[in-house]
């Protein structure tokens, strides 16, 4: 107990050192946790950005581009090839098709406005300039055409990647099946509204008869005005059975997309086009991985520098203490109770410097998050902006975007897990700190101080 309280009065033997050495201390301390604090909300983000947008293949027929282009479609032993290779987790089917005028009893909510008039004036002349018999649309061109309405099938409504939307939330009714085979839609919010539809009313499609289960928002206009079927129901009655035009891949982790890519890619050949996510997910993770790569060398340069300054501060200390450490030893002190007394003054000041040192860290923190983030944020754009498009269209049209907001919404929020670990830290140093200068205490004559005194 007086070993315990000799080092504590020791510790303001010389408050100016004392004061000194604390204020030095704290700014590192408070740098220590910073960077921890930094470490482990980055790590946090990296694991999330993987689980949520990392871990897509999308595969296409050759050739087609939504309703663009040609191709053929893929088919259900295409499928079982992508589902048997090593990585992949999950496997969604999608179809779509475009309901024509005549085909339905519904009315899109979508104006063609000049963009889709000048469309579809192009598409219904011929190559001689004479109108084309074929036109699609029965409504007079002077007075614009109706849009063809969107119908999206899913086998798993749980993936909105497969629907091409940035979100899927009902908002009345509930989602179907997406292995059933019955006659059932959800409508989007906007698609409903148009045609005065509700939950367990029907609408004409395909000469059949559709019931309502659901009405859903997907986020977005476009997503809003298309109909959404199970994948049996809009494949018998588009007469498509067995085939799909997107197939959305879930492998198991990010690091296994390129291998699932490319084994795919091998699989099918050149019958489809096979896209990732990789490129979109890179963009994200490679500024985070860059914050934690300075993070972690941030927080061993402040532990370093503080048991450096904690051990110079004791060195001075010991020396000029040498002949009080003699008398000491000369009266029967031993060497472990010289050192116990040195270790509590060096705990105390560290101590100290630690509650200092954490009060400042919970400022600084963000700000230096911030300032990290900015600093690897900038710059980051697509390498091929098509390539990106073509993705964001592909697996969902909030990928790019969420991918670019990773790191600028990133925000470092302290908890008592990581103040205790600041507290451990200012522990560690002052273990460090002391561990020298007790060799040195051990080394002390007393004769030969005692005889230089």
């Amino acid at each position: 107990m007086g070993t315990i309280i000799r080092g504590v009065k020791n510790a303001f033997r010389n408050n100016l050192r004392t004061l000194s050495i604390v204020l030095i201390l704290s700014v590192s301390i408070a740098m220590s946790l910073a960077m921890f604090e930094s470490l482990k909300t980055v790590q946090a983000k990296i694991d999330s950005v993987k689980s949520s947008i990392g871990n897509f293949v999308t595969v296409s027929p050759a050739g087609i581009r939504g309703f663009e282009g040609g191709g053929t479609l893929l088919t259900d032993d295409a499928v079982a090839k992508i589902s048997q290779i090593s990585g992949v987790v999950k496997v969604t089917k999608t179809l779509s098709d475009h309901l024509q005028t005549g085909m339905t009893n519904l009315t899109t909510p979508i104006e063609a406005g000049d963009f889709g008039n000048r469309q579809q004036k192009q598409s219904s002349q011929s190559s001689d300039g004479t109108s084309s018999s074929s036109s699609t649309s029965s409504t007079d061109q002077s007075h614009g055409f109706a849009m063809p309405i969107m119908v999206t099938a899913s086998d798993d409504l749980s993936v909105t990647q497969s629907l091409n939307m940035s979100d899927f939330k009902v908002i009345s009714g509930e989602k179907f099946d997406g292995t059933s085979a019955e006659n059932i839609a959800m409508l989007g919010t906007d698609m409903a509204t148009k045609n005065n539809l509700t939950v367990g009313q029907t609408f004409k499609a395909y000469n059949q008869d559709i019931k309502v289960v659901g009405i859903f928002d997907s986020g977005n206009k476009f997503g809003n005005t298309q109909i959404v079927m199970p994948l049996k129901t809009l494949q018998t009655l588009s007469s498509q059975a067995g085939q799909v035009n997107t197939v959305v891949v879930q492998t198991s982790s990010i690091d296994v997309m390129s291998s699932v890519t490319s084994a795919i890619k091998s699989q099918l050949g050149d019958s489809a086009d096979v896209t990732s996510s990789q490129d979109t997910s890179n963009q994200a993770i490679t500024p985070l991985e860059n914050i934690k790569s300075i993070s972690t060398y941030g927080l061993i340069g402040s532990l370093v520098a503080g048991a450096i300054i904690l051990f110079l501060s004791m060195v001075m200390i010991v020396r000029e203490r040498r002949r009080e450490i003699g008398v000491l030893k000369a009266i029967g002190a031993s060497n472990m109770l010289v050192v116990s007394q040195f270790a509590v003054e060096s705990l105390i000041l560290t101590l100290m410097s630690a509650v200092v040192g954490v009060i400042v860290g919970a400022f600084i923190s963000n700000p230096i998050l911030k300032v990290m983030a900015t600093n690897n944020t900038q710059n980051t754009g697509p390498a091929n902006p098509g390539e990106a498009h073509v993705a964001m269209m592909r697996v969902g049209a909030g990928i790019v975007n969420g991918a670019q907001g990773a790191v600028r919404n990133i925000t470092a929020t302290l908890d008592w897990k990581i103040v205790l670990y600041g507290l451990g830290a200012a522990i560690i140093i002052a273990i460090i700190g002391s561990a020298l200068p007790a060799s040195f205490i051990s080394k002390v004559r007393p004769a030969e101080v005692l005889r230089s005194e």
